[in-house]
């Protein structure tokens, strides 16, 4: 199982955001990495080509990962990305609403790098 070519990447922890470069060692794999302060201003990435994942933080000061998914899937080019949130609440009412909201699958943190990498890989094949 291969993984996405290119995964932005937006959260709010430096530690977590620094991890994000894990990927690039498999497969040239692409990753791009954001503060929260992207989703205030929200651009998929900037200038470049549209992520084909997303992976965001749901709890983050400013516009939260909910409010950011709503953006992403109000525009027609990125309507149909997959985002996967990570987040720390694992109660299955929380994991059920991020589910309604579109996100295709929900990783709890904290996480090893190897297993995000499966993760993301089982997600990827499986969309």
């Amino acid at each position: 199982m291969t993984l996405p070519p290119h995964i932005l990447h937006v959260d709010d922890d430096d530690d977590i955001r620094g991890s994000s470069p894990w990927c690039s060692r498999d497969g040239g794999v692409r990753v791009t990495t954001a503060p929260p302060a992207v989703s205030r201003r929200w651009t998929p990435c900037g200038p470049t080509s549209a992520p084909d994942m997303v992976l965001l933080d749901v709890m983050m000061p400013g516009m939260d990962g909910p409010a950011v998914l709503s953006r992403i899937r109000q525009d027609p080019g990125l309507a149909a990305l997959p985002v996967v949130f990570l987040t720390a609440k694992s109660l299955r009412q929380d994991r059920e609403r991020l589910r309604a909201l579109g996100a295709i699958d929900i990783i709890e943190k904290p996480f090893r790098a190897n297993e995000l990498i499966e993760r993301l890989r089982g997600i990827w094949a499986g969309r």
